[in-house]
């Protein structure tokens, strides 16, 4: 098996790819904390016209990936064929899910977030370059820590741990 180390972002794409695009900029900012090693660099799914193809490829990011970032927005609860097929192909591998929130909520949103990860074992942040890097840093240890002790539902950072972020 394939050493995970990778972010695998999944998001609606036809709606909130400027979001994803932004935080690839942060990435790519030298002055700022934020990193996170991006599963869609791994390949790219070139073959619109085959379902079963790309779904092979994603399916690969995802065994070489360490966590799952889903960008909530307003429509992503709506977007099953590869949007809840991501999610549910996370689940199944037992990948940490960390719902960002667009518009900016701290915790889960009950309206926006995608009825599969509502009930299961994720952590629910603003979208911010500094709560996510402290997510993608924090969340994966207390997600098996979590795990083990059998635990579910959603989480959320309390207000001090933003504030101690400045946020």
């Amino acid at each position: 098996m394939a050493y995970r180390n990778k972010t695998y972002v999944c998001f609606d794409g036809d709606t909130d790819m400027h979001y994803y695009r932004l935080m690839q900029a942060w990435h790519q900012n030298d002055k700022s904390e934020f990193s996170f090693y991006n599963a869609h660099e791994l390949n790219s799914a070139r073959d619109t016209s085959q379902e079963e193809s790309i779904k092979r490829q994603l399916r690969e990011r995802l065994r070489n990936s360490k966590v799952l970032v889903v960008l909530i927005g307003e429509n992503t609860r709506y977007i099953f064929k590869f949007v809840r097929w991501e999610m549910e192909q996370a689940l199944a591998l037992s990948l940490p899910i960390i719902g960002v929130n667009l518009n900016g909520l701290r915790q889960q949103d009950p309206e926006r977030c995608p009825p599969i990860i509502r009930e299961e074992l994720a952590l629910h942040i603003s979208y911010n370059p500094a709560i996510m890097q402290h997510a993608l840093e924090n969340w994966p240890n207390a997600h098996a820590r979590l795990r083990a002790e059998r635990k579910t539902g959603p989480f959320y950072y309390n207000a001090n741990v933003y504030r101690q972020l400045g946020l």
